[in-house]
């Protein structure tokens, strides 16, 4: 198993396609810092206990990893408490970190820290075979249907269309 650090806003992304447990398919233990699970995760209110419930572990900081924090607060005046536990509990544990924050993706970046991200994730359930090329047709059609409605402008239209033509 492969540890990921992750931020939450790859589950919002997820649910709001109704498919949270997607991810769980693939050989990761996702981790977040337990503090953001209980100050982020809130709607809807059945969704931090299916997270836990499907895997997601909560874990403390490490002294390192607080130190980390500390030290990102000063260099990355953007980010939040939360996109600062995400990143330092990937670098101080050399493990991916999950995101499709552009800023946290940037600040990784300058921390040498690799970055995968909500399309990252689907691309590898369909190469790995965990999902077939209908499901992940559905998928890329309901981000993009979600994206006009609000529900995911972060993720980017033009990379979600160039999925699109995979399917074809």
């Amino acid at each position: 198993m492969q540890y990921v650090s992750s931020d939450t806003n790859i589950w919002f992304d997820f649910e709001t396609i109704k498919c949270i447990e997607l991810p769980f398919k693939l050989p990761y233990t996702y981790l977040m810092e337990r503090t953001t699970i209980k100050r982020e995760i809130l709607t809807p209110p059945d969704l931090r206990e299916r997270l836990l419930q499907l895997g997601l572990q909560p874990v403390k900081l490490t002294i390192e990893e607080a130190n980390l924090l500390s030290e990102f607060q000063t260099k990355y005046l953007q980010l939040s408490a939360s996109d600062f536990a995400a990143l330092a509990i990937a670098k101080a544990r050399g493990i991916i970190l999950l995101t499709g924050d552009l800023r946290l993706r940037k600040a990784a970046a300058s921390e040498g820290v690799k970055v995968s991200g909500t399309i990252g994730i689907l691309d590898q359930l369909l190469d790995s075979k965990h999902i077939d090329l209908c499901t992940y047709k559905q998928c890329i059609t309901s981000f993009l249907e979600h994206s006009h409605d609000g529900g995911n402008r972060r993720l980017p239209e033009k990379e979600l269309r160039k999925r699109l033509l995979r399917c074809e």
